[in-house]
């Protein structure tokens, strides 16, 4: 009988190449075939939308408030399952750096304040859970794959787009978010 992770595991990799195969079959193929990571990265294009979103305690937040300091914005939902599988590895990052140098911010899509409330408090999610109740700042900036993390740099400017699910304690995000502090 498989072990309980073993399960996770095999269910993780079904969900990550369900969402590759969305995005793009021949890039599913590609990817599996090299065993590679289920996320794409790609270079922020395109003119800069506002941000402007308020937390589950009532704070505003603004990108133009966080200059000087690297952000990390994930676009999540608690129904999306490698939303739900990499949002620890997001707080281990968030936790790492501090927010004197990175800000992790994890936004939720179009769910009730308390969903979110709810989900941060049984995970043990710290980070700040900024609500988007109708999708409109999803929509702003183009969001349309869960999770979509942005990564900006210390003067404001978006740097990458990175969809689906990463580990952000491995290899690959610890070269992008250094990448990010040194911009």
């Amino acid at each position: 009988m498989p072990s309980f992770l073993h399960i996770l595991q095999q269910r993780r990799q079904f969900l990550q190449q369900a969402l590759l195969a969305s995005a793009s079959p021949l890039l599913l193929r590609e990817a599996l075939a090299a065993g590679e990571e289920a996320y794409t990265v790609s270079p922020w294009k395109g003119a800069v939308p506002a941000f402007h979103a308020v937390d589950t305690t009532g704070k505003v937040w603004r990108l133009a408030d966080l200059k000087g300091r690297a952000v990390l914005v994930n676009f999540w939902a608690s129904w999306c399952e490698p939303c739900r599988a990499e949002m620890p590895t997001l707080q281990q990052v968030a936790d790492l750096y501090g927010p004197d140098r990175l800000v992790v911010l994890a936004l939720n899509f179009k769910e009730h304040p308390n969903r979110a409330i709810q989900f941060a408090a049984t995970t043990g999610i710290t980070m700040p859970v900024l609500l988007d109740p109708q999708g409109q700042v999803a929509r702003d900036w183009g969001v349309k794959v869960f999770p979509t993390t942005l990564l900006i740099d210390p003067q404001g400017r978006p740097r990458q787009r990175v969809q689906g699910e990463v580990d952000w304690t491995g290899a690959p995000a610890a070269k992008w978010i250094e990448a990010l502090l040194k911009s």
